[in-house]
């Protein structure tokens, strides 16, 4: 039997905290108040969907509980000492009796803080090893993750698949693991790849190369963000997961492996657009499979149509907000790297017929 399939399931945490109680009883109870006040959300980090963020679940109430715990020990201390010893209309002014020191309480205060440390650094450090120092497995999906300013590019290498923004994974089972293993670096600044109910955050840095994996359980979207500052839009460089099944998964990219759509017979608009599009400039930033468009300094718009978003998530993917996004990109993402291109009305809307063709 592989490591890998060794992983702790979504439920893992809770049968390995059954065995340590009472512990762990709070640590669990705090959780579900949690998720109670905060509901459910696309990043909620009270509602973990993959291992690696099961794990970190874990050891957040592991830190809270005893974070908690330390307050209200000191808290509830400070309050009896505030009430039991507040001054009263018989007391007299006389000095109380004065102690120089305690070994006892001395000891205590040392000795109690020491164990916490290492109690922390020890399950924080279990959890770095469960999470990055097991061997990939054979049935481990790769994707490459290239930061930019401010779009995110995914490459899947044994697929022959290049996108953006949107990342589409298969789900794990617990019972034949599928885990997804981004390989990410950056062609410009720093970034940062975050997404809460899937795994923790992990710099994506120039000239370097890290490495996580996320392996949803369950299919769904999962929204995430951009957790370093890179520039002028770090807030909407926003990250999509989407987790499908096997059988959606396969057919996804069966289609993104398709050419670009080139026979546009009954559209003349598209037609046009095609035209209009392949003699200005957007060829030198943008990839359309199957035509001289090879530009690598944008996204890929391949099958663009069929993405739910532009801008890297923030804006939908509707032909007007694609028709503004063409003509004026900083008037819906101020500091964003793709020049307005000033085409004229006419021009605007024959490319746009286009690109809402390319699903």
């Amino acid at each position: 039997m592989s490591l890998f399939g060794k992983y702790p399931t979504a439920n893992s945490s809770e049968s390995k905290c059954k065995s340590a109680r009472p512990l762990c009883a709070l640590t669990y109870t705090l959780p579900l108040i949690a998720s109670t006040a905060f509901a459910q959300t696309p990043t909620n980090i009270f509602d973990p969907a993959g291992t690696p963020a099961h794990d970190i679940f874990g050891l957040s109430m592991l830190v809270l509980s005893i974070t908690l715990s330390i307050f209200l020990i000191v808290g509830g201390l400070l309050l009896y000492a505030v009430i039991r010893f507040r001054h009263r209309p018989t007391d007299t002014d006389r000095e109380p009796a004065q102690i120089y020191g305690s070994n006892q309480i001395e000891l205590s205060w040392t000795v109690i803080p020491i164990l916490i440390v290492v109690t922390l650094f020890l399950t924080t450090t279990r959890v770095i090893l469960g999470t990055e120092a097991i061997p990939k497995p054979a049935s481990a999906m790769d994707v490459t993750v290239i930061g930019h300013q401010f779009w995110w590019e995914y490459r899947y290498p044994k697929l022959g698949v290049v996108t953006a923004n949107e990342l589409h994974v298969p789900i794990s089972d617990p019972a034949t693991p599928t885990p997804t293993y981004l390989t990410m670096s950056s062609a410009d600044v720093s970034h940062s790849f975050w997404v809460p109910r899937l795994a923790g955050k992990m710099d994506v840095i120039p000239n370097r190369v890290n490495i996580m994996w996320i392996d949803p359980q369950k299919t769904g979207l999962y929204l995430g963000q951009c957790a370093q500052y890179c520039g002028t839009q770090h807030a909407k460089m926003l990250l999509r997961v989407y987790a499908q099944s096997p059988e959606d998964f396969a057919a996804w990219i069966n289609q993104q492996k398709q050419l670009a759509q080139q026979d546009f017979s009954g559209n003349p608009a598209a037609t046009e657009g095609q035209t209009v599009f392949m003699h200005n400039a957007c060829i030198n930033c943008h990839t359309i499979s199957g035509t001289v468009a090879t530009g690598r300094f944008g996204p890929d718009l391949t099958h663009l149509a069929s993405r739910d978003t532009i801008a890297s998530g923030p804006i939908p993917n509707t032909p007007e907000n694609l028709r503004k996004w063409i003509d004026d990109p900083n008037s819906m993402k101020p500091g964003s790297l793709m020049p307005a291109m000033h085409l004229n009305d006419h021009d605007l809307d024959v490319i746009t017929a286009y690109l809402t063709q390319l699903h």
